[in-house]
């Protein structure tokens, strides 16, 4: 008989084997997707908004550092590209990319966040304008696809099958589509399958700061946060061993400080506990040479063993959302873990363990009268918090504040507005008594004599190294007379409250506390900047604007160009 009848003899062995041995199909992931065809993947991360967290007039005084943070969200991507195809990444807060390199691309890839719309469409008109296609993710689109229209390709949600869905399009065909495709993943990668980022493609030295993530989440539910509706309530975790890994690169290539960019360190107090252990023997190895920081709720006060652990761990410093020190407006935004413990003590108690706290704090609640700025200052003079980082209230889409205020008609999001809601009060009320917060709480004086409190009750609660001569090795000589010289010319020479920043370095020199000086001196100057700039220019009120800004004030690069003209000299020659 012929193979192929389907009339042939029945034969009990072959069932029985068929039975046996069935022929299984390996499930395919985004780790083991295999493709056809070699693509050329261009990955871009748009410039941020200057802000108050973004730092960027600290970066002149730091030599080679050019941005905050290296991106996590598309470093991720750039090593889950199959390894069949050749991988690019460019980070436009260090520079654009080149018209050679959207020529060489196939297809471009950008993450980004609501304060980088307006950079994400202008990088979408640019990869089209090279006839590319462009695909984007993150937090952004992940929770507004709708303010995307011009994007030919959305990828909706964390790692996991949007991104196999994703990559496999890209096998396919690299042509634009007629129409937008959106992915949306819905089985998502387990974070302890995560390969470690692609920081192999950037220079960290060029960043201020490293970053690692180890959870994504956050269990609470404050009315104007995004990140339960993002990202869950249940934080889920990578393993200690790929922190460590993580840790290891990026200080092997450089970085003096590491954040962790959890959307709340203690979201699971028991996941903080497994690391922190790694953390504090990653330390000992290391003497002590890396800081490290993070985000969290005030409530670790209530923790003192994670406490401990984290200064062992040599975590100096964390931010934290305290908001408003107004019990009611507390409540009403949910935010019920600011109300367990007076927030001036838990400020104390994690300054006793070495750590300084900075602070949100947000103008145009509900509950806001004339009397909050007062109130807000008086906050700040107590805690003697020296980083501040006050914002208008905006309502994120998909949040439970954005869902109450559209239900009131509370919603506009007209021009020259740097937010969405109707407020109580009037809009320019808000933004005056914002501009008051920045004047009185930036004035030089008081951030220097903030920072000296720090120097007495907080620093010298923190670990030292074992063998600090170590450390005296001809990079690092070099690293700080080099950032020690464009201080002391910007801040020491130019600036008008010189006299404050000499009093400090004194005082830190005394003490012993050399970084101290470099870290206090970086971050003033930011913050007296760009408080200034609150004042005097048109600078939004809100991390979330979605206005243009101008370009950085024009001085600031005089003073750099002088620097370079006369400042070596005057600081080999000072008489």
């Amino acid at each position: 008989m012929s193979e192929d009848r389907p009339d042939r003899a029945y034969d009990e062995s072959e069932a029985c084997m068929s039975v046996s041995v069935p022929l299984l199909t390996p499930t395919v992931t985004v780790r083991t997707f295999h493709p056809e065809n070699v693509r050329r993947i261009l990955c871009v991360f748009p410039a941020y908004t200057e802000a108050f967290g973004t730092f960027d007039h600290a970066f002149p005084l730091m030599g080679p550092v050019k941005a905050f943070m290296p991106p996590q969200g598309i470093l991720l991507i750039a090593a889950l590209v199959p390894r069949e195809w050749q991988v690019r990444f460019v980070d436009e807060n260090i520079r654009p990319v080149e018209e050679s390199e959207f020529a060489w691309a196939d297809a471009v890839l950008v993450s980004g966040m609501h304060i980088q719309r307006s950079q994400i469409l202008d990088l979408a008109r640019r990869a089209h304008r090279a006839g590319k296609v462009i695909a984007l993710g993150g937090p952004s689109v992940s929770a507004a696809p709708e303010y995307y229209p011009e994007i030919d390709l959305l990828h909706c949600g964390e790692v996991g099958d949007g991104t196999l869905d994703l990559f496999r399009l890209l096998d396919e065909t690299v042509a634009r589509p007629e129409r937008q495709i959106v992915y949306r993943t819905v089985d998502r990668l387990p974070m302890t399958q995560f390969p470690t980022p692609a920081y192999r493609l950037i220079d960290v030295r060029q960043y201020l700061l490293g970053c690692v993530q180890y959870s994504s989440g956050c269990p609470f539910t404050c009315e104007f946060c995004d990140i339960p509706a993002l990202y869950g309530r249940n934080p889920r975790l990578k393993s200690p061993q790929q922190i460590l890994v993580e840790l290891d690169e990026l200080a092997d290539g450089g970085t003096p400080s590491i954040y962790f960019v959890d959307d709340n360190f203690i979201g699971n107090p028991r996941a903080a506990l497994d690391l922190l252990p790694h953390l504090v023997e990653w330390q000992r190895h290391r003497d002590y040479t890396v800081r490290l920081s993070c985000e969290l709720t005030l409530n670790v006060a209530e923790y003192p063993e994670i406490l401990k652990l984290m200064r062992e761990a040599f975590m100096t410093n964390v931010f934290c959302g305290i908001e408003t020190v107004d019990t009611d407006a507390l409540r009403a935004m949910s935010k019920r873990q600011n109300l367990r413990t007076p927030i001036l003590q838990s400020v104390d108690t994690i300054n006793s363990y070495g750590i300084e706290v900075a602070a949100g704090i947000i103008l145009g609640l509900d509950t806001d009268t004339s009397e909050t700025p007062d109130a807000i200052l008086e906050f700040i003079e107590a805690a003697q918090i020296p980083i501040v980082t006050p914002n208008l209230l905006v309502a994120l889409p998909h949040t439970p504040l954005y869902e109450r205020l559209q239900k009131a008609a509370r919603l506009n999001s007209g021009e020259g507005r740097d937010s969405n809601i109707e407020y109580l009060q009037p809009y320019e009320t808000v933004v005056a008594n914002w501009k008051r917060v920045i004047r009185e709480t930036y004035e030089p004086r008081k951030i220097y004599a903030r920072y000296a409190t720090q120097a007495k009750k907080t620093y010298l609660h923190r670990k030292r190294p074992v063998r600090p001569l170590d450390q005296l090795t001809w990079t690092n000589v070099r690293r700080a007379v080099e950032v020690f010289s464009r201080t002391a010319w910007r801040v020491g020479i130019c600036s008008d409250y010189r006299r404050e920043f000499w009093k400090m370095t004194w005082r830190e020199l005394r003490q012993g506390n050399v970084e101290s000086v470099f870290q206090i001196a970086m971050v003033g100057h930011h913050l007296i900047t760009f408080g200034r700039e609150c004042l005097t220019r048109d600078v939004q009120a809100s991390a979330y604007s979605a206005r243009g800004r101008e370009e950085p004030l024009l001085v600031a690069r005089l003073q750099d160009a002088a620097f370079e003209e006369v400042g070596p000299h005057i600081l080999r020659n000072p008489s």
